[in-house]
């Protein structure tokens, strides 16, 4: 995200070509492609020359349904936290049938509150607290080779059916949007217009894990719910 170092990004692609991941994905990079990226990737020279390179995270998120958000500080509002080893098997578990992300922040200063907003789950590795600053080519080390550990003990199952997969994050995005408009319509935003209640509205329901059938029930419950409104006005 917004990647300042070029270096960085060679480390990266490092990383991943060490344990085993390809798809790499950059938002905004300061500057790429680069020689020194090239220098510091050792080899990895395909993940660099496949790299997407996007203009928000919300375009690099759109068809994942499970996506981490690394951050060295503990935030607190409401988010659902996981450490390396239960955030990588749900990396995993997703990517059995769908895409999934794992997004790191700059290096300077991380993921802003509005970019884990789009995170179904904050990531945070363990450090030192006297000393908790990852650079992030080695958090992203760090979290490939649990990866990498995972799957080396991990059993293969079947894939679930297409309508039970986990909402892809522009489905869940549909939804919120949904959601607030109708909620605005009832007045209720209206009368508690804080970004802090959208907040952990949003947080109720990533914490729910919502499936692709499960949106589209709640959306055929606020289309119910409009119409009703709508026909009331009239």
């Amino acid at each position: 995200m917004q990647t300042s170092h070029p270096g960085n990004i060679g480390a990266t692609a490092r990383a991943m070509k060490n344990m085993g991941l390809t798809d790499l994905a950059l938002v905004n990079p300061k500057i790429f492609p680069s020689a020194e990226a090239t220098s510091r990737a050792s080899g990895a020279d395909n993940i660099l020359s496949n790299a997407t390179v996007y203009s928000s995270l919300k375009d690099a998120l759109e068809p994942c349904e499970v996506v981490l958000g690394a951050s060295a500080r503990i935030r607190h509002l409401g988010w659902s936290e996981v450490g390396p080893k239960k955030g990588c098997e749900l990396l995993i578990s997703g990517a059995k049938s769908s895409k999934v992300g794992l997004v790191f922040g700059r290096e300077n200063s991380g993921l802003t509150n509005d970019e884990l907003e789009l995170c179904n789950h904050l990531l945070h590795i363990p450090t030192n607290p006297d000393f908790s600053s990852l650079n992030v080519a080695s958090a992203v080390q760090v979290l490939c080779y649990e990866i990498y550990s995972a799957v080396i003990g991990e059993q293969v199952i079947d894939s679930p059916e297409v309508e039970d997969r986990p909402a892809t994050s522009q489905e869940f995005e549909g939804f919120f949007d949904h959601l607030l408009k109708t909620l605005e319509k009832t007045d209720f935003l209206q009368l508690y217009k804080t970004k802090r209640l959208q907040q952990r509205i949003r947080r109720i329901f990533y914490r729910s894990e919502l499936n692709r059938t499960e949106v589209n029930i709640l959306r055929g419950i606020l289309t119910a719910i409009n119409n009703k409104i709508d026909g009331l006005k009239r």
